[in-house]
């Protein structure tokens, strides 16, 4: 009996990080590809092929080294495909920054000064940009008010009371909601739902544009939002995650998935404390079980990958982008806040955030590469005071782009 209370606790944590984490943003993971130019099939197989991806490199990691090592697609790098859009040559040209994004991460494991460069971006100018690539979406929800009140208040009204009440469950409430309007609204939307998994590969192909504008960014933001967060979440519940490893197998499995139509894998940030904490099991030698199983229900929620795809197409476009920026508002406020915390850096961070927010694309590169470099140049060109400056930052911590609300974090976190 105590061995079977023993394994159910961390298998139904397992569970409900898998269904918190693929409900709350898996819209924002259709709407960046769509935005980089995938069709409905390259759409439904790059959520398919993600979500194997996560899953298999969660299981893996778990079971070789007994620590609740969470995985997840990269939520802001998925915003960060909408606020750049189409790149030239079209979804071949994104799959091969999704391709290249995973050698770096891979190169990153291989060469851990090149790692400790990525840690060592100021954490305003990081904050400020993540925060610009999210603004658009999260902007979203007061567009959908306007514009279709009567499908957009329902979702809007439900999250706002599921916030009070059960943070956890107000976005996937919320998309439930948006489901029953759009099949109120739309009786066909459901035609597809029974579709089989499709899986579609896409040749890639290499241009200058798409790797600078999606490839180091996407790269960047996977980095410094979702990967040295994630480690302090391990780190800060006990474990000794292997770094070396974990960016060798989430780069690999980016990379194989890319053709796929898959954008990107990572260590999970705020999800990862519902499998790491002791809500999933009071022994933490016991807490690998829910990853594994977290990373088993996301290959089995990838299966619906078609169904899902041809759900969000039916329904109003910004409607589903309203959803996206319920569920990634909790990722602006952090990334704001964390922007705005140090005085000395305050101002780099805002221009960082303007260039980046603004969307503009000069030489056929998009805003976030600009929004750094300006923001870079702010900081380096800034008046220097009479005092010595600061120590270097050493501290992981960086703005959580998962916006599911979890049990108490390590104050390490930004919750």
């Amino acid at each position: 009996m105590g061995v079977g209370r023993g394994v159910l606790q961390p298998v139904l944590a397992g569970v409900v990080t898998a269904v918190v984490g693929f409900a709350s943003t898996f819209a924002v993971v259709l709407a960046g590809l769509r935005a980089v130019g995938a069709d409905s099939g390259q759409a439904a197989s790059g959520l398919l092929a993600v979500c194997v991806a996560a899953g298999a490199t969660a299981i893996v990691l778990g079971l070789r080294h007994r620590i609740p090592i969470s995985i997840a697609w990269s939520t802001p790098g998925a915003a960060l495909l909408v606020a750049t859009g189409a790149v030239d040559g079209g979804f071949a040209a994104a799959v091969g920054a999704f391709l290249v994004t995973g050698a770096l991460i891979v190169a990153a494991g291989l060469f851990p000064a090149l790692g400790r460069a990525i840690a060592a971006i100021p954490r305003p100018i990081a904050a400020a940009m993540l925060a610009g690539v999210l603004l658009d979406l999260c902007i979203a929800p007061v567009r959908a008010l306007v514009d279709v009140p009567l499908l957009a208040a329902p979702i809007v009204l439900v999250w706002l009371v599921l916030n009070r009440f059960a943070r956890a469950w107000a976005v996937p409430a919320a998309l439930a909601t948006a489901a029953a309007v759009i099949v109120l609204d739309s009786p066909g939307a459901l035609r597809g739902a029974a579709a089989a998994p499709e899986v579609v590969l896409t040749a890639p192909v290499f241009t200058w544009q798409a790797l600078v504008s999606l490839a180091v960014p996407l790269f960047l933001v996977t980095m410094a939002s979702q990967n040295v967060p994630g480690m302090a979440v391990l780190q800060g519940y006990g474990y000794t995650p292997p770094l070396r490893g974990i960016l060798l197998g989430t780069g690999a499995a980016t990379a194989v998935a890319a053709p796929f139509g898959s954008h990107a894998v990572n260590l999970a940030a705020i999800t990862a404390a519902l499998a790491a904490g002791p809500d999933a099991h009071p022994d933490p030698r016991r807490r690998w079980i829910a990853s594994v199983t977290a990373g088993t229900g996301m290959i089995t929620l990838g299966l619906g990958a078609s169904a899902a795809t041809a759900f969000v197409l039916s329904s109003p476009p910004l409607l589903i982008e309203a959803v996206a920026g319920l569920a990634l508002l909790g990722a602006l406020g952090a990334a704001v806040t964390s922007a705005m915390a140090e005085a000395e850096g305050r101002e780099a961070a805002v221009v960082t955030f303007v260039v980046t927010a603004s969307g503009v694309a000069l030489l056929g590169v998009g805003a976030a590469f600009w929004g750094l470099l300006a923001g870079g140049l702010m900081l380096l060109l800034r008046p220097r005071s009479g005092t010595s400056p600061p120590p270097p930052r050493t501290s992981p911590e960086r703005p959580p782009t998962e916006s599911d609300p979890t049990p108490a974090a390590p104050s390490a976190v930004p919750s």
